[in-house]
Parts: structure tokens; C-alpha cells; sequence
């Protein structure tokens, strides 16, 4: 026990470094950052590796489009959107060098097709075919690996919260108007500094302070208390995937 509470107590204060070097970094401290970046290069090739699906060294492109994802990741790094630096900057790392495999793969189809301009799609090389269906099926793989994550990371932060994505599938509102109605709380209070400030640092969602705020009941909003801190935290923090299920809910 004293050694699990010991590991703990190391990983937070590691974080807290790592925040703490960010921000001076954030300030202009061009060595450090060059420091972080130099020191933090295993954990680059980890990340870019595991999109690549194969051993990544310092001479590879991928490396280079990491290198970048990392130090962007370092200067939009805010500590008051509920992820770590590292967390926030693997899932960067992950979309930048899918974007750039995608780039690749769009710039060669159409080198392919202006070399090919008679060709029909049935008079394809079978290569050509096979190709193209292996970049769709890697596309689909990687995007369910980095919405995996994701996910992984949002459970991690609603953990802070003392909830679980359990707690939203059972507490998520029945009709589609109830849940727009929780998403337009949600959304009020992400753009309200002192209820967003609230939520973030007292880890409670802010109701009397929100009744006044929206057209909702008290009673509403606190039937829909966990749907709506889940709701926005996703919208304060980087959720690419969980985004697009809010934006699923509104246009539905």
C-alpha cells in the first residue's frame, strides 16, 4: 500500500514538472524547450510507431511530422482542460501522422490517375486495387485505435469526477430532446469562465449558479447532473471522436 501511495505520489509530482516546465516554456524558455523535446523523443517514436505499425527511428519522416505534433502539443497545452501533456500530445502526435500518411496516400493516387487518364476503375492494375483497399482499411483501424484511446483518456478524467462511462449509459436522458437540452447546459457553462472554473476545480457541477443561467428547471438539470459534467468536460477538452457524437446529438 505504502509503495502503491509512493508511485502515486512520484507520478503526480512528475506531472506537475512537466506542467510547470510547459508553462515556462509557454513563456519563452527556448531551452527548455528544446530540452523536453530532446528528452521526450522515445515517447515521440512510441506514438508514431504505434500509427505506423512498425519500428520508427530519428531519420524517418513520421519521426519529423511527431517531432512537430510534440512541440505544438507543448504551446496549446492548458492544464485546465482535465488532460496531461503527454496524453494531449500522443493523441496529437496520432492525428498529425495520419494526416500526413493520408496526404502521402492521396498524392500518390493522383500521380496514379494522371499517368492513367483512359484507365476505367475495372481496368485497374490489380496492385493498384489492392493498395487502395489496404490504405481504406488501414484508415479504419487507425481511427478505431485512436478512438479506443481516446476514450481510454475521457474514462481516466471522469475517474476526477467520480464517474464512469457506466454512469452515462445509464443516466444519459431517453429522448433526443432531453439530451439536446443537457448539451445546450453543457455548452452554456463551458463558456462561462466562473461555472467552467467551478466544475474544473471543485469537481461539481455548478447547478444554482446554472439555473440562472439557462432556460432549464433545477430539478432537470439535476437529473441530468453526470450527463451534463461528461457532456462538458468533452467539449473543454481535445475529444476529437466524443465530439462528433455531441455534434450526432444536435443535428439529430
Amino acid at each position: 500500500m505504502r509503495l502503491l501511495l509512493g508511485l502515486l505520489f512520484l507520478a503526480k509530482k512528475k506531472k506537475n514538472n512537466i506542467e510547470e516546465t510547459v508553462l515556462k516554456i509557454q513563456q519563452g524558455n527556448a531551452d527548455l524547450q528544446n530540452d523536453l523535446i530532446d528528452s521526450y523523443k522515445p515517447f515521440i517514436a512510441k506514438a508514431v510507431s504505434s500509427v505506423c505499425k512498425r519500428y520508427i527511428n530519428e531519420t524517418d519522416d513520421e519521426f519529423s511530422i511527431g517531432l512537430i505534433a510534440f512541440n505544438e502539443a507543448i504551446q496549446k497545452y492548458a492544464p485546465d482542460k482535465g488532460n496531461s501533456l503527454l496524453s494531449f500530445a500522443e493523441v496529437l502526435i496520432k492525428r498529425r501522422v495520419i494526416d500526413y500518411i493520408r496526404t502521402q496516400a492521396k498524392h500518390q493516387n493522383l500521380s496514379f490517375d494522371t499517368n492513367n487518364q483512359n484507365d476505367s476503375e475495372d481496368e485497374l492494375p490489380q496492385s493498384s486495387i489492392e493498395a487502395n483497399l489496404s490504405i481504406d482499411d488501414y484508415r479504419k483501424k487507425t481511427e478505431e485505435e485512436l478512438r479506443r484511446n481516446e476514450i481510454m483518456q475521457f474514462s481516466q478524467v471522469l475517474i476526477d469526477f467520480d464517474l464512469s462511462f457506466q454512469d452515462l449509459l445509464q443516466q444519459s436522458p431517453k429522448h433526443a430532446d432531453a439530451r439536446k437540452n443537457a448539451i445546450e447546459v453543457a455548452n452554456t457553462l463551458v463558456h462561462n469562465d466562473e461555472l467552467r472554473n467551478i466544475l474544473l476545480e471543485k469537481k461539481r457541477l455548478p447547478i444554482k449558479q446554472l439555473e440562472d443561467q439557462v432556460d432549464v428547471s433545477r430539478k432537470t438539470i439535476e437529473r441530468n447532473r453526470k450527463y451534463i459534467i461528461a457532456i462538458s468536460l468533452i467539449l473543454i477538452g481535445d475529444y476529437l471522436y466524443l465530439k462528433d457524437y455531441i455534434k450526432g446529438v444536435l443535428e439529430a
